[in-house]
């Protein structure tokens, strides 16, 4: 599979993960944050006193193995620094804040996988 079907894959899979947690009652706030080349917040969102940043994974199958096994410890690590740029940016104050992972597997008719606190910051 080349880079574009890959990046294409990858907003799909953004896309619906946007949905889904829209259905879950949360209020997405930012998407594709980026702090540098290397460091990117998927979707950052609000559910209640939360402020819940979020990393996406797609995979067609799981012939390549599970999403979530790409959210290593060096991305969370990526992640967390970006999350630590963003707090210093933002300007609303949240009691709690988290770290979750969506994994979508399937394009059509996904099944999805949703993570609370998958990394610390």
């Amino acid at each position: 599979m080349n880079l574009k079907a890959n990046t294409d894959k990858g907003k799909q899979g953004e896309l619906i993960a946007q949905e889904y947690i829209k259905k879950c009652g949360m209020k997405i706030i930012e998407c594709n944050w980026h702090y540098s080349k290397n460091a990117e917040i998927d979707i950052i969102a609000e559910e209640k006193d939360t402020l819940v940043f979020i990393e996406v994974k797609t995979r067609l199958s799981l012939n390549f193995g599970h999403p979530f096994e790409a959210i290593t410890q060096e991305k969370i690590n990526k992640i967390n620094t970006a999350i630590l740029a963003y707090l210093k940016q933002c300007d609303k104050t949240y009691k709690n804040y988290r770290f979750d992972g969506i994994a979508i597997i399937g394009l059509q008719n996904p099944k999805i996988e949703y993570l609370k606190d998958i990394g610390q910051f």
